[in-house]
């Protein structure tokens, strides 16, 4: 099971992140741009992915991933239940959320030639 602490850590080592709380959530965000949320009760983390990709890695593992909650549809956004991915698991997902909302070139500059993860294809 993934925590907030571990999350946080990696989402604040990460260039530009901003930590916020909003209506009772522990949110991540470059500049305006949210990435990362948390929800109320902290057992999933909503973050920013490709919405022609959503329906797929939701197809892919059901009890994993979540569909956005209604008001968030609209945007690239995706849900995953905290307690069925391991660290390295989040890892992944937080670095590419983060990749799609800062510039290619701070994301080259911080990871330093370190391939895209896969999961949103950047």
């Amino acid at each position: 099971m993934v925590t907030v602490d571990e999350v946080r850590r990696l989402a604040l080592s990460l260039p530009r992140t901003e930590e916020a709380l909003v209506r009772e959530r522990i949110k991540f965000r470059v500049g305006r741009i949210v990435y990362l949320a948390f929800s109320r009760d902290e057992s999933a983390l909503g973050f920013a992915f490709p919405k022609e990709e959503r329906a797929a890695l939701i197809a892919s593992a059901p009890d994993t991933f979540l569909p956005p909650d209604p008001a968030d549809e609209r945007y690239n956004w995706v849900q995953v239940r905290t307690a069925a991915i391991d660290t390295d698991e989040m890892r992944e997902l937080v670095l590419d959320a983060w990749r799609m909302v800062v510039p290619r070139s701070v994301a080259a500059a911080h990871l330093d030639g370190v391939p895209p993860t896969g999961r949103s294809g950047r």
